[in-house]
């Protein structure tokens, strides 16, 4: 398989250059994400447990979609990739909540932007190598979780929670549009 490029920004979110993922993650340099929050009508929220194979926080919790942008791709886009890759949906309207700027894990620097969708009738098609399962949570059981620490969460999505919450997060907020 070729390994993937992702674009390297600046501290201002500017692309300078181009790297191999696995460089941008044992060296720690910035690079671009997305996450999707995707709600059913009774406004619980859809939460993959990623895959086993997945080379950062395999098995735990995390958003309907989290991507990587490749190179040149915007945040929308990249949006509607994941959903089409991941969980085989597409036609969504997508509402953007939120850019940022976070400390993901060691060496894992990401300025990512939050896009909100809704599930009406939608079938979803997860694909095994990305996501080993999805199930649906209400915020207050998510936060139940979170609590107890089990089953584990990734940690970007536990802040994810924690902002849309309204609770202190360690994300450097650039954008609200909430």
């Amino acid at each position: 398989m070729t390994e993937e490029y992702f674009d390297i920004v600046d501290e201002n979110n500017e692309i300078i250059g181009q790297e191999l993922r696995r460089i941008v993650h044992q060296t720690g340099l910035w690079h671009r994400g997305v996450h999707v929050f995707l709600f059913a009508p009774d406004d619980k929220l859809l939460v993959q447990k990623r895959s086993q194979t997945c080379d950062t926080f395999p098995g735990t919790l995390d958003c309907s979609v989290s991507e990587h942008l490749k190179p040149g791709e915007s945040y929308l886009k990249g949006a509607i990739r994941g959903l089409k890759e991941e969980l085989g949906v597409e036609g969504i309207s997508l509402t953007r909540l939120i850019q940022f700027k976070m400390i993901y894990g060691p060496n894992d620097n990401e300025f990512s932007e939050v896009y909100k969708g809704g599930l009406d009738g939608i079938t979803i098609t997860m694909d095994p190598h990305e996501v080993d399962e999805i199930g649906f949570y209400s915020i207050p059981e998510l936060e139940e979780i979170m609590a107890k620490g089990k089953p584990p969460i990734a940690p970007w999505f536990i802040q994810l929670i924690r902002w849309y919450t309204g609770k202190p997060t360690e994300m450097d907020e650039i954008i609200w549009t909430r």
